[in-house]
């Protein structure tokens, strides 16, 4: 009797969450037999994932979240350890999450193939866990260009697959059918606000963001906002704020892609979203707030000019930065404002997020990263 394939597949956000799924079901189509397993969340069990750990607790921001959590992250490494002792998988495909994930494949001392998919900003930050990449990881697997070259000049072999936000990055509903079953008016002008996936993150950017809202909304009254909620969030984190504004302000639950595809712009949360906005190629800002002693531990660790994925793929900024202290309502609603009064500023950046986008490589990088890792623990 043929010996059961077996892979474990490790992510700890809702960012990495999303692609682990994509990869997930990609591998199962090819080789529909293969059992995975893993820690992850709705993505990745919607994908036929057997989930031995729920993500939905894991989401840090910063080094005093990461204190906070450490014996949930012992624990976890524990029980993914006792795992593949039991289970014995072919290998383990870890998706981001690099602080925890490193640091399992250090355990897992290439006891079994190790791959790495999504990879850790080594290139902006921390250069030193680049070791650990040399020493305890078998196949990296990443989505930028720059990724591999940056590798390969390090001595460690890496394939560019191109991004799979490419295939993921579509309204779930046209755009009449979305806006009638959410009561959004197609006489004023919609701005998106996404706050991020983190309860932190939300606590602490929302409110800069509706304060930015109101600020546009005393300039063009007939605008209206709708915010992306993250599925793994309580609605009322979202709504607390809210209430605090006489604004006409929709909060819209898992459906990030049909609230940027509609919005004329958006004030987006630094992380994976600012590259699912630049795939839909309407004007954006990006916002990125974090408590003060987190920001002066982590600054100076930052090696590269700029914090927004889109601006770091373009070398320049193209998509303007709000950071800490810079992150105020008004800078903010200012160059908002600047989009929605000035169309040529609007038609510039929409032309320079479709260099962008034709930068992320085509279509189908999750099914190239599927036959690699495939043909990588199978020969």
């Amino acid at each position: 009797m043929a010996q059961i394939r077996k892979i474990f597949i490790i992510c700890g956000e809702p960012s990495g969450d999303l692609l682990a799924g994509d990869l997930s079901q990609v591998i199962k189509n090819l080789d529909p037999g293969i059992k995975i397993s893993g820690v992850g969340g709705e993505n990745l069990a919607k994908s036929g994932c057997e989930i031995f750990y729920d993500i939905k607790e894991l989401s840090v921001m910063g080094f005093f979240d990461v204190l906070k959590k450490l014996p949930k992250f012992l624990k976890l490494k524990k029980i993914i350890l006792e795992k593949i002792n039991t289970d014995k998988p072919d290998a383990i495909i870890l998706v981001d999450f690099s602080g925890f994930n490193l640091r399992l494949a250090k355990a897992v001392n290439k006891d079994i193939p190790v791959i790495y998919y999504v990879s850790p900003q080594v290139w902006a930050s921390r250069k030193g866990r680049i070791n650990y990449i040399k020493k305890f990881i078998s196949m990296m697997v990443v989505l930028f260009k720059f990724e591999e070259e940056f590798y390969r000049r390090n001595g460690i072999q890496s394939t560019c697959v191109g991004h799979p936000l490419l295939d993921l990055v579509k309204p779930s509903l046209p755009e009449q059918e979305f806006l009638e079953n959410f009561r959004i008016s197609p006489e004023k002008k919609i701005i998106a606000l996404l706050p991020g996936s983190r309860k932190q993150e939300v606590k602490l950017i929302l409110p800069i963001m509706l304060k930015a809202a109101y600020l546009i909304n005393q300039v063009i009254p007939q605008t209206q906002f709708i915010i992306a909620k993250s599925p793994n969030l309580d609605t009322q984190i979202y709504q607390n704020e809210r209430r605090k504004f006489s604004l006409d302000i929709k909060i819209i639950d898992g459906r990030t892609y049909d609230c940027l595809s509609i919005a004329e712009a958006s004030l987006v949360c630094s992380g994976t979203a600012t590259l699912e906005a630049a795939i839909t190629q309407k004007p954006f800002v990006i916002i990125y707030k974090t408590n003060l002693l987190n920001y002066l531990l982590y600054r100076p660790q930052i090696k590269i000019p700029y914090i927004g994925m889109v601006n770091i793929v373009a070398g320049k900024k193209i998509v303007p930065e709000f950071i800490q202290f810079a992150a105020t309502p008004r800078k903010i609603s200012a160059s908002i404002l600047k989009f929605l009064q000035e169309p040529l500023a609007a038609d510039c950046l929409s032309q320079s997020l479709k260099t962008i986008k034709d930068d992320l490589g085509s279509a189908g990088a999750a099914g190239r990263a599927a036959k690699l890792i495939l043909d990588f623990i199978y020969p």
